[in-house]
């Protein structure tokens, strides 16, 4: 497993145990601020502030959690990793299972705040959970409440999430190859994340992190049927985006992170 920047400058190497707690953290604050940002501000700041608030707050986790676990806070991330042979599965197992009690947990505050507000109704407003069809956000929907018309389908959502996820893993790897510049990392990964919401969010709201999308399912009318979709076609993506970075770069140990 290649080492982190912190335990390049360290004697000490930072333990499993801290790394997973990094990513338990920052996959909380990535889904609380950037999700947190779609449920409660999302009719005042539109589609730009929401994308914005996921690329802002992953910016500000790379260079804060970066350190310690290199700030994956994405299964995806972390599938590509494992792919190129940079973490055991022991570790990446560790990763996944820390994000998605990162997500969950978070997830869970994000409802609990918003169902304190009188006006919240979960079946209607559900909780920005990702979906395709009558749950795509381009459904159009009547004054009465029901789907008029569907909105992207299955295959739209499949091609974005495949797509997206494998450019958002292949500039984090290539961002922070040793080759790169490397200070401007953050910059780099934050707005590609920022970027691809505003492509995918009328589509399907935009995964590319199933961590992300497990944590708020569970919390809107007919996402937890359509959520096999948000793990499966990341998760492929993450790993086509590894071996591209793989043949383009031709080489899989000049990581720092």
């Amino acid at each position: 497993m290649s080492p982190t920047a912190q335990e390049i400058e360290e004697i000490e190497p930072i333990s499993e145990v801290k790394k997973y707690a990094a990513e338990a953290v920052g996959t909380f604050l990535l889904v609380f601020c950037a999700v947190g940002t779609a449920v409660f501000a999302g009719a005042k700041v539109g589609n730009l502030g929401v994308a914005l608030a996921f690329g802002l707050t992953l910016l500000f986790l790379v260079y804060s959690i970066g350190p310690i676990s290199g700030c994956h806070v994405n299964p995806a991330v972390t599938l590509g990793q494992f792919g190129l042979g940079r973490i055991s599965i022991v570790t990446a197992a560790g990763y996944w299972v820390a994000q998605i009690v990162g997500g969950l947990v978070a997830g869970l505050t994000i409802f609990a705040v918003a169902n304190s507000l009188p006006a919240y109704d979960r079946s209607v407003d559900g909780l920005g959970a990702n979906g395709w069809g009558e749950h795509s956000p381009s459904a159009v929907v009547g004054p009465a409440g029901g789907v008029l018309e569907n909105g992207y389908g299955i295959g739209a959502a499949m091609v974005v999430e495949v797509i997206l996820t494998a450019v958002l893993v292949f500039v984090v790897l290539a961002s922070t190859d040793r080759i790169s510049n490397i200070p401007q990392a953050g910059l780099a990964i934050g707005f590609t994340l920022a970027v691809l919401h505003l492509v995918a969010i009328p589509i399907d709201n935009t995964s590319v992190n199933p961590a992300r999308s497990i944590a708020v399912a569970f919390y809107q009318d007919g996402a937890l049927a359509q959520l096999w979709l948000f793990i499966v076609f990341p998760l492929l993506g993450g790993i086509i985006g590894a071996f591209a970075y793989r043949a383009i770069f031709g080489r899989t140990d000049r990581l720092l992170s």
